[in-house]
């Protein structure tokens, strides 16, 4: 065999070995079994995938979101689907008194807690689909529902991790923020959101690091999420040509569950999903900060 067959095999093998590596985490679905989980934002999409895929594993959920109707429905299907226990609270996470209720009541139910998923999205004061990408800040300088939106998707956050934490650290549990691209790389007319996400990445980063400093052997995962093809996603995608090139690059919510439970489940400090898009535009904007920014002015929702 010559020298530049043998180089080539040593180079195939090399990839092969490297992704073998990056795919192996090394999730082992029986720890899943019997553990406890709270899920916010479980009325659809994301959040409700999670609670069905965490019921097959054999978890022990508490699920909450605003809808109470859906929130049992849920229920019903995550037991039908092998939960050994499933229950919810129907609340708003923009309040205290509702925080303090879903910890309280996960205590209560289950006296103990070994997974904090924070998933939910909302405001109180527009309708998200309608408004997302729709108008630049500029153009639309509406600060109630600013306000109202960091309260529930920075504060509550902030709020019900806060309130959880005693209860993690006497499990050595996980807590899963769910967080997406728009914490890593700006987009045009989603400055609101862009804000929020950006505040997720900084806080929770921070507090991974504060809990290592102290000894404290609680995980935090931050899943940094591209299109996902959720019930919203998909009526947003199809306001524009662009939006439904993306939707067909979009990734299933299933799959996206079934990444963010493996990456809190082995300790992941962030997980990209996909990766192609959300680990790349990360990087790349972490090195050339301007070619990304220049990139995204043309871009479309």
């Amino acid at each position: 065999m010559s020298r530049l067959a043998w180089a080539s095999l040593v180079v195939v093998l090399a990839a092969v070995g490297i992704g073998v590596y990056w795919n192996y985490d090394g999730f082992d679905p029986e720890t899943i079994r019997g553990a406890t989980v709270v899920i916010t934002g479980c009325s659809t999409g994301i959040g409700e995938e999670m609670a069905y895929q965490y019921a097959r594993l054999g978890a022990k959920i508490l699920i909450t979101a605003r809808r109470e109707n859906r929130l049992k429905e849920v229920v019903a299907k995550a037991m039908s689907l092998g939960a050994q226990e499933a229950h919810y609270v129907a609340g708003d996470m923009g309040k205290a008194e509702d925080c303090e209720r879903t910890i309280q009541i996960a205590k209560e139910k289950f006296g103990r807690l070994d997974y904090l998923v924070l998933n939910h999205d909302g405001s109180n004061v527009k309708n998200l689909h309608e408004y997302f990408g729709t108008k630049s800040w500029d153009e639309d300088p509406d600060m109630d529902f600013f306000v109202d939106y960091l309260n529930i998707n920075v504060v509550g956050y902030v709020r019900l991790a806060s309130l959880a934490l005693p209860l993690l650290k006497e499990s050595k549990g996980h807590l899963i923020a769910v967080n997406a691209l728009l914490g890593k790389v700006p987009f045009p007319k989603l400055s609101w959101g862009v804000t929020v996400k950006f505040a997720l990445d900084g806080f929770f980063s921070s507090l991974r690091v504060e809990l290592k400093k102290a000894g404290h052997d609680v995980s935090v995962t931050l899943p940094i999420l591209g299109f996902i093809r959720t019930p919203a996603a998909e009526k947003i995608a199809q306001k524009t040509e662009q939006g439904r090139e993306m939707l067909k690059m979009s990734v299933p919510v299933d799959e996206t569950a079934r990444a963010i439970i493996r990456g809190g489940a082995t300790r992941a400090r962030e997980v990209y999903i996909p990766v192609s898009l959300c680990w790349t535009l990360t990087k790349l904007r972490a090195i050339f900060p301007a070619f990304v920014d220049n990139y995204f002015i043309d871009v479309e929702l």
